[in-house]
């Protein structure tokens, strides 16, 4: 397939908001190359990657390094292309610009660039490491620009620094692919969502044009999955509604989510974000490996941290450094230790265990995990249908500070994503959110020199719309928790442009907010702004995915209202 085909389609999908018609154009698509049995791998391009969303590598191209590499193409002074940036704010068009008056065109000039070539060399330029990665990263990079148009430069600088800007999600492609292969069915349609979220391969998913090919992809030890997720409830006697009498009961860890593999004996530890961490969790390696029992397993967990000294359970934004640190982890692993929390199995020697109703997986949880105290353990738990035994364990998990508890059917399915009936959780009520930041400011006087006011936002389909600045919440000095320091140095890594003042920047840093009410708000561009707002966590375990929508906004101010 040529790169231009992919380059006009980006322009006719870019060109409309209405997701309908997104769908049909891509669908159309679809059904012209479905004929020539063209690779599905170009569909990698259309989410902005070159890999499978499992598959968490990255070119490694920052917004300071595309522009140099615009420069050495073009052979323009650096200068002048930083100074177009600054006025314009999108990379891509600084590509288009002075990629069309290259002065650097050679032999390749005549032979037209193909999907593949780009999503080829773009691997080949995440790989690239160690001494003198820059300079290679650069030849490989002005190779493509030699070979490309001025709009293809403009596609191929935007994929280069994860910034597409044609409004495509996940759920829009298989909305396309189920009217290409399956008629809009929806039966076709759900079990196409169950199989990405298992899979996380759009072009592995779009190669499977019936129900039976559909039906194949299994769960794989060693391939990251999405998780069951829960849904909010007010209190017990809701909690049973939703998930029925008599229900299992949980402590609901103040930690962070973490899916467990086991590939005949090689661990792999997954975040929700489909995030490899094992290298950062040599003792939950070593604990699994001692501790459960199975050659071949998935098993899900809450990891909580606790003071090695007197054993208390510490908060998540204590422990989530371990996320975070890529060095000095035997030192790290001593000072800030982890217990894990294993509540369901997905998989257990060579057989998915997800269709089992959740009592049963349970029974499978406590017989192959071997109890250690502040190593490894079943999630504690109870079975009941009474309110007052319910309300009970609840208050005692709060009381030995856990954050509430999990609610859960017993004869449930263990099923990707939030459904509800199947888990439910229960908190104390806070008005809290997931959100995630897309701007900040500097500080003035002793917060000089960082970014400490933060524009933040929640989901409005396939957007982000602004609902306030926060500027309270995290650490002047190292302390338990993120600093403005650290959080400065994350948000100038993804910075986007800068214009009076306001950074702008990729919506990749989600923190839980927060706040006292939600009110009306021309400024913001949900048209709705959080009151008083405080940064309570930075979740570097969870995604853009997770935060919250704007019709979550609307339900909480019409109910408060």
């Amino acid at each position: 397939m040529k790169y231009l085909e992919i380059v006009e389609l980006y322009d006719r999908l870019a060109g409309t908001t209405k997701r309908l018609e997104k769908a049909e154009i891509l669908a159309d698509f679809m059904r012209l190359h479905a004929k020539f049995g063209t690779d599905t791998s170009w569909l990698y391009l259309l989410l902005g990657r070159v890999f499978p969303e499992y598959d968490t590598r990255e070119t490694g191209i920052s917004r300071q390094l595309a522009l140099k590499a615009i420069a050495y193409a073009s052979g323009e002074n650096e200068f002048k292309v930083q100074k177009f940036f600054t006025s314009e704010g999108d990379l891509g068009e600084v590509a288009e610009k002075f990629i069309s008056g290259s002065k650097q065109k050679s032999l390749f000039e005549k032979e037209e660039l193909k999907a593949m070539d780009v999503i080829e060399t773009l691997r080949k330029i995440s790989e690239i490491e160690g001494k003198g990665a820059v300079e290679r990263k650069l030849d490989m990079i002005k190779g493509l620009y030699s070979r490309a148009s001025s709009r293809e430069a403009l596609y191929i600088t935007r994929t280069l620094v994860s910034d597409l800007r044609i409004g495509i999600a996940s759920a829009l492609v298989l909305d396309a692919i189920a009217r290409t292969f399956f008629e809009n069915d929806a039966s076709a349609r759900a079990l196409l969502e169950e199989k990405y979220l298992m899979s996380n391969d759009i072009a592995l998913i779009a190669g499977c044009t019936s129900v039976e090919k559909l039906s194949k992809i299994t769960l794989q030890p060693g391939k990251p999955s999405q998780v069951m997720l829960a849904v909010k409830v007010a209190d017990i006697n809701e909690a049973f509604e939703s998930c029925g009498k008599p229900a299992a009961f949980e402590q609901k860890y103040d930690g962070f989510r973490m899916l467990i593999h086991n590939a005949q004996g090689e661990i792999s530890l997954f975040t929700r974000k489909l995030e490899n961490v094992t290298s950062q969790f040599p003792d939950v390696v070593e604990a699994i490996q001692k501790n459960v029992y199975g050659k071949s397993f998935i098993i899900d967990s809450e990891v909580v941290g606790y003071e090695p000294k007197t054993r208390k359970y510490r908060p998540f934004e204590a422990i989530s450094q371990r996320i975070r640190r890529k060095y000095s982890i035997s030192e790290l692993q001593k000072e800030l230790p982890v217990e894990i929390n294993v509540f369901d199995v997905l998989y257990y020697n060579g057989k998915s265990t997800m269709e089992l109703p959740f009592q049963e997986r349970r029974k499978l949880v406590e017989k192959i995990v071997t109890t250690k105290p502040f190593i490894i353990r079943p999630a504690i738990q109870i079975v009941t249908e009474s309110e007052k035994e319910a309300e009970s364990f609840y208050h005692e998990a709060l009381d030995i500070g856990e954050e509430g508890v999990m609610i859960k059917r017993l004869d449930a399915p263990y099923r990707f994503g939030r459904y509800v009936g199947y888990m439910a959780k229960l908190k104390p009520a806070t008005n809290d959110f997931d959100l995630v930041i897309v701007g900040a400011e500097h500080g003035t006087g002793k917060r000089a020199g960082w970014l400490t006011s933060y524009i933040v936002a929640c989901r409005d389909g396939d957007k982000f719309v602004e609902v306030g600045r926060v500027s309270s919440g995290l650490k002047e000095k190292e302390e338990e928790g993120m600093t403005y320091e650290e959080m400065t140095k994350l948000l100038r890594k993804i910075k986007i442009s800068e214009e009076e003042g306001i950074i702008r920047v990729e919506p990749k840093l989600v923190v839980s907010v927060t706040y006292q009410n939600i009110q009306p708000s021309p400024a913001y561009t949900s048209g709705y702004a959080l009151r008083f707002p405080r940064i309570t966590a930075y979740r570097p375990d969870r995604s853009t995915e997770d935060i919250a929508s704007l019709e979550d906004m609307k339900k909480v101010f019409k109910k408060d209202k």
